[in-house]
Formats: structure tokens, C-alpha cells, sequence
């Protein structure tokens, strides 16, 4: 049975709060394989949930917004204002995380040590290029909060956020497989594709093929409207 969409007013879309890191983190790491767990690709959820967490949590929780549900955590979008910071902090996070991996790495299942060979032979190469001067985000949703009216109440939220305080152009990566509509929708909502490249990290654990690509988006107030979302059609 499928799990029951969230719609109307069964949730809500609020500012991350430091009660809600640990929350967080587990999600990401159970959403990280193509929405699933990632335990099957990399076990070692510490460094994973390090890796595209924590810069938002500690630096940035003003640019971080959960959904909720029951008071449950249901999603979240992690966004940043300042791109050069979040730069910094990954090449210091990088080496960090490096010397984590290197004295954990004999203890790794084969599976995590093919991913952190994917990582240092080609995933350079695979993720498309993105702009460095501009905001970007994130977001992880469960299934139960994979509806069009949750998600654009989120990017709405983030989008007013950046407006407000002069963010002009923001871009995101986003990952879409098996037919989805992916960045279909986004372009609904204003966003431009700017690049895409297929991930291999992914081919030994399905057939369909798994691309990344690079959105971008302009934010201008629409002229019939207070909102920063384009109308869907």
C-alpha cells in the first residue's frame, strides 16, 4: 500500500531549529539512495550525514527548513546565502572527513569502498558543473511528502527567504531516474537546466540510468502576484 501523500493542511513548512539536527540527519541518510537508505551503498552514515549536513546546521540554520507533519519531520531544504563560506568549509570538511575514511576504511564493507573509489576517481569528473557565486540548496523529502503542493510551499518559503535579503540567483542539483519528472517540474516553477551528466556510482544497484543535473533560477517578484513561483498550468 502506498504511504498516504501529505496534502492541505497536513503539514507545515517551518524554520529549522536545533532540536530538529538529529532529525535531520537520520533523514538524509535514509533518503540518500535514490530516496532510500544509504546504507547499501556506504554504511558510514556519520560521514555521510557530515558531509551534506553540517555545513547548513552549524553555519546557515537560518537558510534551513523543515516540513513537518504530527510533529514529525517529514523534509527539509538546507540552502545557503554565501557560497564562498560553504566553499571553505567544504575543503576544511573534505580533509576532515578524508582522515575519518582512511582510519575506518579496512572495517568497510566492499560496497563502501567501491564508493570511495567512485569518489576519488571519477566523481569529479561526473557531477556537472555548477555556478560558485550564487545561493543553492538541497532538499530531501519522505515519500508521504513527495506532493507538488508540499514541495512548492518549501521552494516558495526558501525563495521569499533569499529575496529578502538580496539574493538575486540561486541554483540547486537534483537527481532524477527512473522516468521521473524531476527536472520537469522545477522548470515549471522558473528554473532553467543548466547542465546534466549521468552518476555511475549507481549502475551496480539498478538498470535505469541516474542522472545529476544543475538548475538555476532568476528571482523576480511576478507581476500579478507577490510570489516568486511561476503559476502551474
Amino acid at each position: 500500500m502506498k504511504p498516504r501523500v501529505l496534502d492541505g493542511q497536513d503539514f507545515q513548512v517551518r524554520k529549522y531549529c536545533g532540536s530538529d539536527r538529529d532529525s535531520v540527519r537520520r533523514l538524509c541518510c535514509e533518503t540518500g539512495f535514490l530516496g532510500n537508505p544509504i546504507d547499501p551503498v556506504f554504511e558510514d552514515r556519520e560521514i555521510f550525514a557530515d558531509f551534506l549536513t553540517d555545513y547548513y546546521l552549524r553555519h546557515e540554520p537560518d537558510s534551513a527548513f523543515v516540513v513537518t507533519s504530527e510533529d514529525r519531520l517529514q523534509g527539509y531544504l538546507l540552502g545557503s546565502r554565501y557560497p564562498f563560506r560553504h566553499q571553505f568549509h567544504s575543503l576544511f570538511q573534505n580533509l576532515i572527513s578524508g582522515g575519518k575514511i582512511l582510519r575506518r576504511y579496512s572495517g568497510y564493507r566492499l560496497e563502501s569502498r567501491q564508493y570511495i573509489h567512485w569518489l576519488l576517481s571519477k566523481a569529479w569528473r561526473e557531477v556537472p558543473a555548477a555556478p560558485r557565486t550564487i545561493g543553492h540548496f538541497h532538499i530531501n523529502l519522505l515519500p508521504a511528502a513527495k506532493s507538488i503542493v508540499v514541495l512548492r510551499q518549501l521552494i516558495e518559503t526558501y525563495l521569499r527567504h533569499l529575496y529578502d535579503h538580496g539574493v538575486k540567483r540561486v541554483h540547486a542539483q537534483m537527481v532524477t531516474f527512473d522516468g521521473r519528472r524531476g527536472s520537469k517540474l522545477f522548470e515549471r516553477y522558473g528554473f532553467k537546466v543548466m547542465n546534466q551528466s549521468e552518476i555511475t556510482k549507481y549502475r551496480r544497484f539498478t538498470v535505469q540510468p541516474v542522472y545529476l543535473c544543475t538548475i538555476v533560477k532568476n528571482l523576480e517578484k511576478q507581476k500579478q502576484s507577490d510570489r516568486l513561483l511561476y503559476p502551474l498550468r
